[in-house]
């Protein structure tokens, strides 16, 4: 038989319902005016944590990111089949804004999903400095009213050279960039791509969110293939299928969230 429900106190269910058109500001004081622990956390974060806690059981949720143009109706339909949040492209490695992926998270988040973004910086010579390219997109965001939870860095073998200080200067640089900005961001790749671009052993972001691209036959149950890399000892999100036909007409790239 399902738990029942808990009854809430009004706080609580007040945070269950907050959307990230309000700002983050507004849900941290609530959530430190309440909780004595005092960890920095953003809306959707926390809205997942309670959850978790209330029903003291693993939670799965299960997402999507793609770069095709969708309407809201789209999402609509997505949420219909299961999805509950998207990560959209807002910087491309072209050196140019994602205007369609804006346009997809304001459209996701209008049918009601949890949005997030990612930048896949630009590495040629013509390009701005990768702190620059982070600054531009974060600025845009924030001026088209793009809402947003989580930046990624998308990390993966394309166009960087054979140099892992440089390589790692790079990351840096963006990174300080989103951490200056006060921007909660993660990074997006698995352990050949990070072995390949920084080295193994670097780990001077393990304590930002991972998002693991494996494409394994998980359907968001288990963790058991992970293999500890970069300092980080688990992901926070699994892209575990690629270039899916989804529902909805949709071609997408199949993600989960696991909470434990």
């Amino acid at each position: 038989m399902p738990r029942a429900l808990p009854s809430f106190p009004f706080w609580c269910t007040h945070l269950l319902r907050l959307h990230y058109q309000e700002s983050e500001q507004v849900c941290l004081c609530k959530f430190n005016l309440y909780l004595s622990d005092k960890r920095s956390c953003t809306c959707a974060h926390f809205r997942i944590v309670l959850l978790t806690a209330l029903f003291g059981t693993s939670v799965a949720f299960k997402g999507l990111d793609t770069i095709q143009k969708l309407s809201t109706d789209n999402f609509r339909c997505l949420k219909d089949n299961g999805f509950t949040f998207y990560i959209g492209r807002v910087w491309k490695s072209t050196g140019n804004y994602d205007m369609e992926g804006m346009q997809n998270m304001k459209n996701a988040h209008e049918a009601g999903f949890e949005v997030s973004a990612y930048i896949f910086p630009c590495l040629a010579k013509h390009c701005a400095p990768p702190q620059n390219q982070v600054e531009a997109t974060i600025n845009r965001l924030r001026s088209e009213g793009v809402p947003f939870d989580t930046v990624y860095l998308d990390i993966e073998i394309f166009r960087w050279p054979n140099d892992h200080a440089a390589n790692r200067n790079t990351i840096n640089a963006m990174g300080n960039k989103l951490d200056g900005m006060g921007v909660d961001w993660g990074i997006y790749t698995n352990k050949n791509n990070w072995k390949s671009i920084v080295g193994s052993e670097y780990d001077q972001w393990k304590h930002k969110k991972l998002w693991w691209a494996y494409w394994g036959m998980n359907d968001g149950t288990r963790r058991g293939e992970f293999s500890p890399f970069g300092g980080w000892s688990n992901f926070y999100i699994q892209q575990y299928a690629g270039d899916f036909n989804g529902p909805c007409g949709v071609n997408l790239d199949l993600n989960f969230i696991r909470l434990d």
